[in-house]
């Protein structure tokens, strides 16, 4: 019989707390191999896959598909060195009362030989890498929960006590279990209500409390669907949003007026940094419309060049050049905040943010270090970007660090917006859809090819005349692409 160890959801490298499961890839019964990909989790930034640190056989998947898990819980055990029945895994016989959780242990102090973060099973002692036929446990680099951080408090002494001795007006009672539909009536003809003034045991998170009690849910009438039968916020919100039965007698109501959406993963993230941003940061923001007919027929010649093949060149392509090239002239505006130090951290870099809009929402990948890249690198960097945000493959790493941003709202077919700080950064640049517009050009009005730029800054950062000075540039630069050879 092979060991039993657990896997626990990691830190994936962001510091996040909590994570949603979004598909699992293996099942009880699969062998599993070191590294192998075995789910998706979605955290508050991207959809991330994780690989399992052990070889063996799965036993038990511990928490499911759409279940929101902190960092530091376990989700699934597998069997090191043998195979295990289903039987003898742990949770798949006979409830383990509260009392003998693991969630509920206190770890002892670090021993020689300790485990892998995120990974439980018993400890082996430390063993002579030298020593003959050593075998090198191969480490999962990049993530791991920190040793501690995810540990309860120590219980009480004398917290846990036997039914019999507490009285039954406090005494703490089961909540309906997960799934279970009965009525209260049939409930209570099995003796599973409470008796009057009885306590209903509920396992929930303050702010999942707090949801409960916006929204006007019982908590003790929700079946919990997360660990141990924890309450989560998509309980709270189908409960919400499941309409209450009618009495007998009365006319049920045409169709459903309202639907609830659950807030989690990358919307959940996206709604936290706007708020933070726009309530933190004095946003301003200038518009200028700029003729970019000569862009438009430069992007046209560089398609046609051998360094060019197989790469897509669009006019963003030059709107992130002009760009790039406004912040190597104007360095402040590539700077950021630092409320703690009171200071302005001026970056000599450009990672630069392409907001994309995904199936999951709004995400900001970067092109790292693009102030280094030549054009085609930045054309081939830009295409990359693209299509691994549509795939929804970008990592928290493709996702953090950014310095400066372009939000293409062209592609929606408006004109401009006032777009709103990514966190951290001083400036955003949105770049307007391109029309045929009548335009005075060498003192006649002819049909160019006309778009909106708008740019925000902090103003705490980025004073007007800073501002409207790096606008004027990076539209000079598209009226006449040649201005970017000679200020490059």
């Amino acid at each position: 019989m092979g060991e039993l160890k657990q896997f626990k959801l990691p830190d994936v490298g962001e510091g996040l707390t909590e994570a949603d499961i979004v598909k699992w890839h293996v099942r009880p019964g699969d062998a599993v191999e070191i590294n192998q990909t075995i789910l998706e989790i979605e955290t508050a930034k991207a959809v991330v896959e994780l690989p399992c640190p052990f070889e063996g056989t799965v036993t038990e998947l511990l928490v499911e598909e759409g279940t929101t898990v902190d960092v530091g819980v376990p989700i699934i055990t597998v069997a090191v060195g043998g195979d295990v029945p289903p039987g003898d895994a742990p949770g798949g016989g006979t409830p383990v009362s509260p009392a003998g959780a693991k969630e509920d242990r206190v770890p002892s102090p670090p021993a020689e030989g300790a485990r892998e973060p995120g990974m439980e099973g018993s400890i082996a002692p430390k063993a002579d890498p030298t020593a003959p036929g050593h075998k090198r446990v191969p480490v999962l680099v990049g993530y791991g929960v920190k040793p501690g951080s995810t540990t309860r408090r120590p219980r009480k002494a004398g917290a846990v006590h036997s039914v019999a001795e507490q009285d039954t007006s406090s005494r703490e009672v089961p909540r309906p279990r997960s799934g279970d539909v009965r009525s209260a009536a049939a409930r209570a003809a099995a003796g599973e209500v409470p008796p009057a003034g009885a306590r209903i045991a509920v396992l929930a998170k303050p702010p999942v409390r707090k949801l409960a009690k916006d929204l006007g849910v019982d908590l003790t009438a929700v079946s919990g669907s997360g660990p141990q039968g924890s309450i989560t916020r998509a309980d709270i919100q189908q409960a919400a949003a499941t309409p209450v039965p009618a009495p007998a007698g009365r006319v049920r109501a045409e169709g459903v007026r309202e639907e609830r959406i659950p807030v989690r993963g990358v919307r959940k993230h996206i709604a936290a940094a706007m708020v933070q941003s726009a309530f933190t940061a004095p946003h301003v923001t200038e518009w200028l419309q700029v003729d970019v007919t000569e862009t438009m027929n430069a992007a046209r010649r560089l398609r046609g060049l051998p360094d060019f093949e197989g790469v897509k060149v669009s006019p963003l392509l030059l709107v992130a050049k002009a760009l790039l090239l406004a912040v190597k002239r104007n360095p402040m505006v590539n700077a950021s905040w630092d409320e703690q130090a009171q200071e302005i951290v001026v970056k000599h870099y450009v990672n630069l943010g392409i907001a994309a809009a995904t199936e999951r929402g709004l995400i900001v990948p970067k092109v790292r270090d693009a102030q280094d890249l030549s054009l085609p690198d930045l054309a081939r960097a830009l295409a990359d970007l693209a299509t691994t945000a549509r795939a929804g493959k970008a990592s928290p790493q493709d996702l953090s660090d950014g310095t400066i941003t372009i939000t293409n709202v062209g592609v929606f077919g408006v004109d401009a917006g006032t777009p709103i700080l990514t966190p951290g950064e001083s400036a955003i640049l949105a770049f307007g859809q391109i029309r045929d517009m009548p335009w005075v050009h060498e003192g006649e009005i002819k049909i160019r090819k006309v778009t909106t730029l708008a740019v925000s800054f902090d103003h705490r950062i980025v004073d007007g005349e800073l501002g409207s000075a790096v606008l004027r540039e990076i539209g000079a630069m598209l009226e006449d692409p040649m201005r970017m050879l000679a200020w490059s």
